[in-house]
């Protein structure tokens, strides 16, 4: 058993649904590396000060599976900022009972951003 960090906030938090399962009735693999996606980009958007695109999935782990009706929180962190790249490192943390507050660590991915302008090229990262 995990516990969900105490001293961040998650980038996303998602109920899974029966919506989101695959033809065996499990949640489908895809849908969990889409929310990765979306909260590593909440993170780089706001470190590059504007749109970017996803431009690699450098590793994603698959640690425990997701059930119907987990709370799915997602945690980000930006690791390292290049000229025109943002690396996001998120973990996920599933909670299988809200009321127990039990979860599970169901996977941990780094991804890399890419800050782009109004034309869809890369554009340097602003300096903090």
């Amino acid at each position: 058993m995990d516990s969900l960090p105490t001293d961040r906030i998650p980038a996303v938090r998602v109920l899974a649904m029966p919506s989101d399962t695959n033809a065996a009735g499990d949640i489908f693999g895809g849908w969990l590396m889409s929310q990765v996606d979306i909260a590593g980009s909440i993170d780089a958007y706001r470190r590059a000060n504007g749109r970017v695109a996803t431009v690699a999935v450098n590793n994603f782990q698959f640690l425990k599976p997701v059930f119907i009706g987990d709370l799915v929180s997602l945690y980000t962190r930006v690791s390292n900022v290049g000229t025109t790249s943002i690396e996001v490192q998120v973990e996920g943390f599933a909670e299988r009972s809200r009321t127990s507050h039990q979860c599970d660590r169901v996977c941990e991915a780094t991804l890399t951003y890419v800050a782009i302008d109004e034309n869809r090229k890369p554009r340097p990262v602003n300096a903090d």
